[in-house]
């Protein structure tokens, strides 16, 4: 297990360089000077120098990359003041912190993804084995037809639908908001129990399916047939035996959709009105804001690779056969 998570932490370290440098050269493509941001609308030439030697834009690319690449090992020094490691840099378009901006923003999108994940886990693991179970029955029709549906949709038109409908129309939930969690767990729940099972509506579907046809196909298992002609029980040879195996694809079908899930979680975030790293990260698209994008892409995809290091840590779990060495 050790030297496996040591090549993984390598493997990303190499992976978010280069995520880092693409990222900051190709925003120097862009013809307009980031500086003309900073300036305002009365900007003029003697000001515009100075604030392209108060963010270091004033020096090579290749020394502001490097620069950039030690401030959040060591910390930089700005004209706004010392910004302590790790240092992200500062915002072009509000001069605030990055990083402390990003941790201001990560509670929100860290509440929408793993309250999501748990929702459509649970439903859609748990609609596909009953469907699996009850084959051929109208339980099995019911939740097939129904993911069919549902797979159809797309965020940005079920939020609505659903706002419409539990909010504006009849006023059983309240509108979504972000309440910190240490303030009000209830209304943090609440707050963001429409965002959830909107969000995980759409990976339900895919994963009921996925469970469906995975569970099914573990039932046909030679080592699940000797099960049961030894006289075990149904529900222990399908818990014990056919739903453990079952989770393997499952396993590999979430690694892949996590970046799908934190994409998902942008697009609700707008939906719904929220401000997490999602309408952060447009933002500083917009605002053409390198440091601000840089931080955010950074650390987005530092949260895709760690997930992912544990959804393979898992497989040595769940199949003693695996070998992560």
């Amino acid at each position: 297990m050790l030297p496996f998570l040591i090549r993984r932490t390598f493997g990303a370290a190499l992976i978010l360089l280069l995520i880092s440098a693409f990222t900051f050269f190709m925003f120097f493509a862009i013809p307009q000077d980031p500086a003309l941001l900073a300036c305002g609308k009365n900007c003029t030439p003697d000001a515009l120098e100075i604030i392209h030697k108060n963010l270091g834009l004033d020096q090579p690319v290749t020394v502001q990359y490097w620069n950039f690449l030690t401030g959040i090992f060591t910390g930089r020094d700005f004209a706004v003041g010392h910004c302590d490691a790790p240092c992200f840099g500062v915002s072009f378009a509000s001069d605030q912190n990055v990083w402390d901006t990003i941790i201001g923003r990560f509670p929100l999108t860290l509440s929408l993804t793993v309250g999501s994940l748990v929702v459509f886990l649970i439903v859609g693991l748990g609609a596909g084995m009953l469907a699996a179970k009850y084959r051929g029955t109208w339980v099995d029709k019911t939740f097939s037809s129904g993911s069919l549906v549902i797979s159809s949709m797309q965020i940005y038109f079920l939020g609505p639908l659903v706002l419409l409908g539990l909010v504006y129309t009849t006023g059983w939930l309240d509108k979504p908001k972000d309440v910190p969690i240490t303030e009000d767990f209830g209304g943090w729940f609440m707050g963001l129990l429409i965002p959830w099972f909107v969000m995980a509506t759409i990976f339900t579907a895919n994963y009921t399916r996925m469970s469906r046809s995975s569970m099914i196909e573990q039932l046909q298992e030679e080592h699940v047939k000797a099960a049961r002609a030894k006289g075990m029980s149904g529900n222990f040879v399908f818990f014990r035996y056919a739903w453990r195996g079952s989770l393997i694809p499952i396993i590999t079908i979430l690694g892949i959709d996590l970046s799908a899930l934190l994409s998902g979680g942008m697009v609700t975030e707008l939906t719904f009105g929220l401000a997490g790293l999602g309408r952060l990260a447009l933002d500083s698209v917009i605002d053409k804001d390198l440091p601000m994008l840089m931080g955010v892409m950074l650390v987005s995809a530092a949260l895709i690779i760690f997930f992912n290091l544990i959804v393979d840590a898992l497989y040595a779990v769940i199949d003693p056969r695996v070998r992560l060495s």
